[in-house]
């Protein structure tokens, strides 16, 4: 089990993880995917991408958010249910609005969960793209009629300098 996640471990810490900032679902512009506006986060948003500060991150990093949606046990919806929003509709929304899709992953040791990794060129083309992604007619209609209950956890990161992804 141990030997199972480490690759994908070894890659997130070394490889991509060098600015990280979670914020909870509450605080997020664009929060759960299943509607209703959510409160604007106090302050400036979390940095990630190119030409930030911290000197183990690539100044050329893209800005990379890792996403966990939890799915409610007392619903609406199920966890089938949203892996066929994604496979279905979600995805080709992301692509259309700029937003580059890494991965997706089920983690073996949290039932009822998904996490994906987008990138995107700098934090402004991130809430550009969600900005775009939420205000969509059709996500409107897909998020109505395939509604998924889901906690939702944000994790932006950038690149670190010596890491092989950017």
């Amino acid at each position: 089990m141990i030997q199972r996640s480490r690759p994908f471990t070894s890659i997130l810490l070394t490889g991509i993880l060098a600015a990280t900032v979670a914020i909870p679902a509450a605080a997020q512009a664009p929060a759960a995917p299943q509607g209703g506006a959510a409160a604007a986060p106090a302050g400036p948003p979390p940095p990630c991408g190119p030409g930030l500060s911290d000197k183990n991150a690539a100044p050329d990093s893209r800005c990379f958010e890792l996403r966990t949606y939890t799915v409610r046990p007392q619903g609406p919806g199920s966890l089938d249910l949203l892996h066929s929003r994604f496979r279905e509709h979600t995805n080709r929304l992301f692509q259309k609005y700029g937003m580059t899709i890494v991965g997706f992953w089920t983690p073996t040791n949290k039932p009822n969960a998904l996490i994906y990794l987008l990138a995107y060129k700098d934090r402004a083309a991130r809430d550009a793209a969600w900005k775009g992604f939420q205000s969509d007619q059709e996500w409107a209609k897909v998020r109505t009629e395939m509604n998924v209950g889901v906690d939702v956890e944000a994790i932006f990161m950038s690149a670190t300098d010596y890491g092989p992804m950017k």
